[in-house]
C-alpha cells in the first residue's frame, strides 16, 4: 500500500518504521523538518506539506500533538482535506477528546473520503514491533476498510464504537497508566526507610496482587531510578504528555457531569514536576523524583 503518516514524533516514527519493513511504501510529514530523518533515512519519502501527502496515498495515518495541531493539519489551507481526496482513509491516532474526532468526522465525509478514530495504548517500542492495542471508533464500513492495516501496527484492535468512542477508550486507559506511576510513587515512599533494595522493592510490587504488566515491562527502569542510576535518555511517555492527557480527561468528565478526583490530583502533582524543571521526565522516573521532591517539601 501507499501509506502516508502525517506526525513523525516518536510514535509516529516507529509506526512508519514498522510498515516500511512490511514492505508498504511510506511518505512522512511533520511540521518540524528534522524529525522525519529517522523515517527518511529508512527509505520513507518525504511529501512538502499534508496535501501532498494526501494527494500521493491511498490511505493517511495521523498521530499529531493535540487538537489544535489535529484541525491545523486537516483543514489548514494545505491541509490533508484541501484538495480531492475522494475515497482515501483516514486513520486519526490523535489522544484527544471524543468530540473533537466527532467534529472532524463531517468535514472528512464532505471530501467523500472515510475517516476511522484509532488512538492506541502502548510506547515506542510496542509501536515498533506492532504490538499496540487499537481503540477504532467510527462506522462499519470505515472499520472494515482499516482494518487490515491497523492490524499490522496493533496486536489488538477492536471497534468500540462510534465516532468518539475510541477516544474515550484511550483517555480511560490513559487514565489508569498516568494514576498508577502517582500511585507507584506514593507506595515507594512508605519503603523509604526500609532497608531494601531498588530492584527487590519492584520485583516484588510486580509480583503482588496488583502487579501490573506495565510495572513488569519497566520495572527495571523504576529501580534504577529509585537507587539513582537512571539515564536521562528520550521519554517514551513524558510528564508533560501525560499532564496534557490529564487535562483532556478532566474536561471530558466535567462535559459529562461527572467526577474524576484521582486524575485531578494526579495532575497538580505533575504539575508540580512540570514547574521544577521535571516535565520531560519518563513516567519510570517520576516515583524517584516524587519521593525526593516530597521529603525537600516535608523538611522545608
Amino acid at each position: 500500500m501507499k501509506i502516508g503518516i502525517a506526525g513523525t514524533g516518536r510514535m509516529g516514527t516507529a509506526i512508519a518504521l514498522r510498515l516500511l519493513d512490511k514492505g508498504h511504501e511510506v511518505t512522512v510529514w511533520n511540521r518540524t523538518r528534522d524529525k522525519v530523518a529517522t523515517a527518511a533515512d529508512a527509505g520513507a519519502r518525504v511529501a512538502a506539506s499534508p496535501a501532498a501527502l494526501a494527494g500521493a496515498n491511498g490511505a493517511v495515518i495521523s498521530i499529531l500533538t493535540n487538537e489544535a495541531a489535529m484541525q491545523a493539519v486537516y483543514t489548514g489551507a494545505d491541509g490533508l482535506l484541501s484538495g480531492d481526496v475522494t475515497g482515501k482513509l483516514f486513520i486519526e491516532m490523535s489522544t484527544v477528546r471524543g468530540d473533537e474526532h466527532r467534529a472532524l468526522a463531517p468535514k472528512v465525509e464532505a471530501k467523500r473520503a472515510l475517516l476511522i478514530e484509532c488512538p492506541v495504548s502502548g510506547t515506542v517500542q510496542p509501536a515498533r514491533d506492532g504490538t499496540l492495542v487499537g481503540f477504532a471508533g467510527g462506522t462499519l464500513e470505515a472499520f472494515a476498510v482499516a482494518q487490515p492495516l491497523l492490524q499490522q501496527v496493533c496486536r489488538r484492535v477492536e471497534l468500540i464504537g462510534p465516532m468518539g468512542a475510541g477516544a474515550n477508550m484511550k483517555l480511560a486507559a490513559n487514565l489508569l497508566i498516568t494514576v498508577f506511576w502517582q500511585a507507584l510513587a506514593e507506595a515507594c515512599s512508605l519503603l523509604h526507610p526500609v532497608p531494601i533494595a531498588p530492584e527487590r522493592l519492584i520485583d516484588l510490587l510486580a509480583d503482588s496482587n496488583i502487579g501490573a504488566a506495565l510495572l513488569k515491562a519497566r520495572g527495571a527502569a523504576v529501580a534504577a531510578a529509585l537507587a539513582g542510576k537512571a539515564t536521562r535518555s528520550a521519554a517514551s511517555f513524558d510528564i508533560d504528555f501525560m499532564r496534557k492527557d490529564l487535562r483532556e480527561m478532566l474536561q471530558e468528565a466535567e462535559g459529562q457531569g461527572a467526577s474524576l478526583p484521582l486524575a485531578a490530583q494526579t495532575l497538580r502533582c505533575f504539575d508540580d514536576a512540570s514547574r521544577t524543571g521535571n516535565g520531560k521526565i519518563d513516567g519510570t522516573q517520576y516515583p524517584a523524583w516524587w519521593i525526593a521532591h516530597a521529603r525537600e517539601t516535608a523538611g522545608a
